[in-house]
């Protein structure tokens, strides 16, 4: 084939890359820092506010109790090393424990970092690491040239192997502002996140002040307080009046001073509501339904098998779905397999399918194999029939005349099914 050289034009490259990649570099080989600081997220987020803590670790819990299958093709391997690996990924973790781990920091970091230890070209363990602690250097291409761990002063390079892979795995969320860092859930519930703590605090301090409101005292007619009396009288008010420890202790009082007890203002009668609202909004942000975790006000579920189900069906099967592709592309293809999700033990799913076949079994309509191919099952020979109540017959021999009692086993079968007799 010597087209190319006769027409003049130079030879067809064999690598194809995308055109608009090498956009995305504006500084090969020069580390890209990540725009948000997921120590805060961290912080303020999950050691600080309960709502989403409880959020992050519903959706670790869940995804944790997921069984793993392997396939190759259409086939089901009982027993492999891929599903021994995420059994016990490492020495110091558990499956559950590793999963925990990896939907963690996706959620608070909306980045994931899988470490694989190969054993002749076999991954024999597999480590998360921090979200913060990595750098992703791009190449010229568009594409990560390597990346960069670094803890105190040490560092730790991943680079391509031989074959064009890496034995690091990033997962991210989808970003549309960054080209090479997904974007957290916290980010986008930041604002109720910081509400629902300022809301936590003013009701601490105001638990702390004899939890009741403030009031003032009132000099009577010309008393007036010097300098020295009034930072006595501020001293024992701080000291033997304010706090829980103090609440309910009786105030003495003297030179023609007065207490006036001040009422609750707009913003502590509704700081309650704030508080919840915020809370709401944190859930909306992870995906998990404000009746799971507690929180009152409007319920979008009628009960909480429909929270249950929904949480399941629109947050964690996606997020399931997502690391089960992940693997199978990065651990499994090598292999030829492909990791999948058994979601034939999710109590919410069980409940959800229990629901349809007792619908399938209810139905007149619906011949033996439609049912079956309802539940899941291969069709059986001689099932595309209809039966109907209460003698489960079927229905072309409801429709036909009573036969004699004479007639033959094999004729009354064959009419049974609908055959043509002759």
């Amino acid at each position: 084939m010597k087209f190319p050289r006769l027409f003049g034009r130079a030879d067809v490259p064999s690598v194809k890359e995308s055109a608009a990649a090498y956009t995305h570099v504006m500084t090969p080989g020069q580390p890209v820092w990540s725009p948000r600081d997921y120590a805060a997220f961290a912080d303020e987020a999950y050691r600080r506010n309960v709502i989403a803590y409880q959020a992050v670790n519903r959706i670790c819990d869940a995804v944790a109790s997921v069984r793993w299958l392997a396939f190759r093709g259409e086939q089901e391997l009982i027993a492999h090393p891929l599903l021994e690996l995420i059994a016990q990924p490492n020495p110091m973790q558990s499956g559950a424990e590793y999963i925990r781990a990896k939907v963690g920091y996706y959620l608070l970091a909306g980045n994931g970092y899988e470490e694989r230890v190969t054993v002749a070209g076999q991954a024999r363990e597999l480590y998360q690491l921090r979200p913060d602690r990595m750098q992703i250097i791009p190449a010229a291409n568009g594409l990560p040239e390597y990346y960069c761990y670094k803890v105190g002063g040490k560092k730790v390079i991943f680079a391509r192997s031989p074959s064009g892979a890496f034995d690091l795995r990033h997962m991210k969320a989808f970003n549309p502002i960054n080209d090479w860092y997904g974007q957290s859930p916290v980010e986008s519930g930041a604002y109720a996140i910081d509400q629902h703590n300022e809301a936590m605090k003013y009701m601490q301090a105001l638990l702390q002040n004899s939890a009741r409101p403030s009031g003032a005292l009132v000099a009577s007619g010309d008393t007036v307080l010097g300098d020295d009396a009034f930072q006595r009288l501020k001293a024992e008010v701080q000291d033997q009046y304010s706090g829980s420890h103090n609440a309910g202790r009786p105030m003495i009082l003297e030179g023609g001073l007065t207490w006036h007890e001040m009422g609750l203002s707009p913003t502590d009668m509704g700081i309650q509501e704030a508080k919840n609202s915020a809370a709401r909004d944190i859930a909306l942000a992870f995906g998990v339904p404000p009746q799971m975790l507690g929180i009152p006000g409007d319920n979008t579920y009628s009960n909480y098998k429909e929270a249950r189900l929904a949480f399941w069906e629109d947050t964690v099967i996606p997020l399931v779905d997502l690391i089960a592709q992940d693997w199978s592309a990065w651990l499994g293809k090598p292999q030829g397999i492909q990791i999948k999700a058994d979601y034939d033990q999710v109590p919410a799913i069980v409940d959800k399918r229990s629901a349809l076949w007792d619908m399938a079994n209810m139905s007149d309509d619906l011949t033996i194999n439609e049912r079956r191919e309802m539940k899941g099952y291969d069709p059986i020979e001689g099932g595309d029939v209809v039966l109907v109540q209460p003698s489960q017959i079927s229905l072309s021999m409801a429709s036909e005349p009573i036969l004699p009692a004479d007639i033959s086993p094999d004729l009354a079968k064959a009419l049974a099914y609908g055959h043509d007799v002759k």
